[in-house]
């Protein structure tokens, strides 16, 4: 990779978080593209964006942050997710029949997806049927080598037991917090202490890392031998949207650009801390270093 800036591609959401303070460009795997693509990554969006003013706006943010796209037009209204913040932690209520959730199948999406080294996705953009059948074909056509990164991202209740477990079929790299590794033990009646259902789960779907994020305590990521946990730093929190999706494309550049698992781990705490300091999901970069 040293000689090339890696391809890293999000499927899925692609909306406006109206925030208290106004609106910010968002969606889980648009936002793990951000970050790789402000480290240096050559960053990719598929989703969908509806013929009016928010989708036009929207393509303007990815353009203005150098993130390119295979974007559908469609006949549905852009997405949003109205966002309430309490101690800058989030609650979302995500707004339904949206653009992203139609997603198409196209020749160029399959052609990038060919290409990429890694890509994110996770379960909300799997909640309409179109999108559904549009990310299980893409990720189809992923290489064997690439890095296929699946956020978890319970929202509301656009999960199941069954889709999680297809996902993770399809994952190389298993994103999970703490809160949503409960709910997964419970679903899948995984027992014994949190670090050996972790190991547990990056065995049975031989992953080759597994992240565990554990909010302002700490995180850890494991592989088949090895794992590193970081206590997560102290710092003035304006808003926590976004972070663990930094966190991700963080880790997934650095992994990618020849970083041992600590270094791209350190990196990644280091910069899900910064996002923390700064309000919404796209924070500009004080450099790219």
């Amino acid at each position: 990779m040293e000689n090339k800036k890696p391809i890293v591609v999000g499927i899925g959401e692609l909306l406006w978080d109206v925030l208290p303070t106004g609106k910010r460009a968002g969606g889980a795997p648009i936002n793990f593209v951000y970050h790789a693509t402000q480290m240096g990554a050559e960053g990719y969006a598929i989703s969908a964006v509806g013929n009016d003013l928010s989708g036009t706006e929207i393509v303007q943010e990815l353009e203005k942050n150098h993130i390119s796209n295979s974007l559908g037009t469609v006949e549905y209204p852009t997405g949003s997710v109205m966002v309430e913040l309490k101690e800058g932690i989030p609650t979302y209520t995500i707004i339904e029949g949206v653009a992203w959730d139609h997603i198409p199948l196209t020749q160029e999406s399959i052609d990038l997806i060919k290409r990429a080294d890694a890509i994110c996705f996770g379960t909300l953009a799997l909640r309409s049927q179109t999108s559904k059948e549009t990310i299980l074909s893409l990720l189809s056509y992923a290489r064997e080598d690439a890095l296929r990164f699946f956020d978890i991202n319970i929202r509301q209740s656009y999960y199941s037991k069954e889709l999680i477990e297809t996902l993770l079929h399809k994952a190389n790299v298993f994103k999970i917090n703490d809160e949503e590794l409960v709910l997964l033990r419970d679903m899948c009646k995984l027992e014994g202490s949190d670090d050996e259902v972790c190991r547990q789960i990056l065995q049975m779907y031989n992953l080759k890392y597994l992240v565990l994020t554990a909010g302002c305590a700490f995180s850890s990521i494991y592989t088949a031998d090895e794992v590193s946990t970081i206590p997560t730093p102290r710092v003035e929190v304006a808003d926590t949207v976004g972070a663990g999706d930094s966190f991700s494309g963080a880790f997934v550049y650095s992994v990618l650009t020849g970083k041992s698992l600590r270094e791209a781990h350190q990196t990644a705490v280091e910069t899900a801390a910064f996002v923390c300091t700064q309000e919404g999901a796209w924070p500009p970069y004080p450099n790219k270093d």
